[in-house]
């Protein structure tokens, strides 16, 4: 029953994504990140819904004129574009045209065509706000769902595979839902409706407990440095301090000892397999990488020229045995696809990170505080979790970091030509300032998605 629920919901959606390319983008994302195709048992679950409604979107995109860009000019997406060039050319020079590699290169091309996409047609701030609202409850379902779970069993389950696709590895999940919780917390403070306010601010505590039930210790860190960010931007510095203390104490009282055991491991890695491992890898990438410092070893290619490149100690030894990858995000591009490749994916991050604080600075001038501050925010802290957990995750290549770099140079013209617009008629600035549930100028999101999806239907959204 359920495949047949989930095919006849995507295949109605299909005509709307030809017609409405943006809406293609919304149900794209929700394959993407809610993996709705992941919750059936049958027929539903292997089908490549995600391909299908790509292709219709894009054929309805460029068969329409309706849309004026493909993609936004920018140094980023230039970027992107760039690393695209530099992975294939990897994959070129290692000499590897198997089928899995030519597959992981079409995965990655496809993640960034998505990203690049997002900057062409996220144009107004209500697309953005959708978009945002169907990533942030993707990820809602899943924190609500592996919390409730969690505290139901005393917390005795273990969340060794997240849904599916990208969050597939626990490792993965659990860094996802660590980049989820900054949208989550600043959506919800985005909106008027109670219910969904408290919903949202519900769901924050649980994504952090199943963040904890990954037993990920790469999740662990990252979720303590996104809620350090997340009180460094708080009004209130102070309580939001004292009540990061109040949950970790609590946290620390009720987790199972287990628990705290593999957390334990991060300070005596000496001991721990797992630790160590990482640490082989991360010293065979470095040697991978002096080896071949223009274009690597390969996309895709570090488990197979391990063995070439382990370091040997005492002559025999090249580190503990099984599957062998970087375990760093930043070593496994350098090592895979070269120095250049590595200099403009850290470029990426700083840009985007560069973009957030000009813009921020640009809102701080006419505000106190505004949704452009919050948004800012929000991008920020979810890069900064992304920045945190992929030093121990092999992710160099993660799906939902380079949409969110396409989103962050969508927001930025967006919030620009908003700033603009308001600096020549000022009296609209009431309409478009403080961002908080109880401001009589702030917004509903889920109404105006609701909206968007009802006039989307009756066809008069493009």
């Amino acid at each position: 029953m359920r495949d047949i629920i989930v095919s006849l919901l995507l295949l109605g959606l299909m005509p709307t994504c030809f017609r409405k390319p943006f809406v293609g983008l919304l149900v794209f994302s929700m394959l993407a990140y809610m993996r709705v195709q992941d919750l059936t048992w049958g027929f539903a679950r292997e089908m490549r819904w995600s391909f299908m409604v790509a292709v219709i979107t894009f054929a309805g995109f460029f068969s329409t004129r309706r849309e004026k860009r493909f993609m936004a000019f920018d140094a980023r997406t230039a970027i992107m574009i760039a690393l695209v060039v530099l992975v294939g050319a990897s994959i070129l020079t290692s000499g590897e045209s198997s089928g899995d590699a030519l597959s992981l290169y079409t995965e990655y091309v496809k993640i960034i065509v998505i990203a690049l996409f997002t900057t062409g047609i996220v144009t107004t701030r209500d697309r953005l706000r959708a978009l945002l609202w169907v990533i942030t409850l993707s990820f809602a379902f899943y924190g609500l769902k592996g919390g409730l779970s969690g505290i139901l069993s005393g917390g005795s389950i273990v969340i060794l595979q997240g849904p599916g696709g990208m969050l597939r590895d626990n490792n993965d999940f659990a860094l996802a839902l660590c980049m989820a919780l900054p949208m989550l917390w600043y959506t919800a403070h985005s909106e008027r409706r109670d219910i969904l306010r408290r919903f949202l601010i519900f769901c924050v505590p649980l994504s952090m407990l199943t963040i904890m039930l990954t037993y990920s210790r790469g999740g662990f860190l990252a979720m303590g440095v996104t809620t350090l960010a997340l009180i460094w931007r708080s009004r209130n510095r102070v309580a939001g301090l004292t009540l990061g203390l109040l949950l970790l104490v609590a946290g620390v009282l009720a987790a199972p000892q287990t628990y705290k055991d593999r957390i334990a491991t991060i300070t005596s890695y000496e001991e721990d397999d797992s630790a160590m491992a990482r640490l082989y890898s991360w010293r065979t990438a470095g040697f991978m990488a002096a080896g071949n410092p223009i274009f690597g070893v390969g996309y895709g290619q570090f488990e197979e020229r391990y063995r070439e490149y382990a370091p040997r100690l005492k002559g025999a030894a090249t580190g503990p045995q099984g599957v062998h990858v970087a375990h760093n995000s930043y070593l496994q591009i350098w090592a895979e696809c070269g120095t250049p490749a590595l200099f403009l994916y850290l470029t990426l991050l700083f840009l985007s990170f560069l973009d957030l604080w000009k813009v921020r600075a640009l809102a701080r001038k006419r505000y106190r505080t505004s949704w452009i501050q919050n948004y800012c925010s929000m991008f920020e802290a979810s890069l900064i979790a992304y920045l945190t957990g992929s030093v121990f995750l092999n992710r160099a290549h993660f799906d939902l970091f380079y949409h969110w770099v396409g989103l962050i140079v969508a927001f930025g013209i967006i919030a620009r030509r908003d700033l603009a617009d308001e600096g020549r008629y000022p009296e609209r600035e009431a309409d478009r300032g403080v961002l908080s549930p109880t401001s009589p100028h702030g917004f509903s999101a889920a109404g105006r998605l609701a909206g968007l999806g009802a006039r989307a239907a009756a066809g008069r959204i493009s």
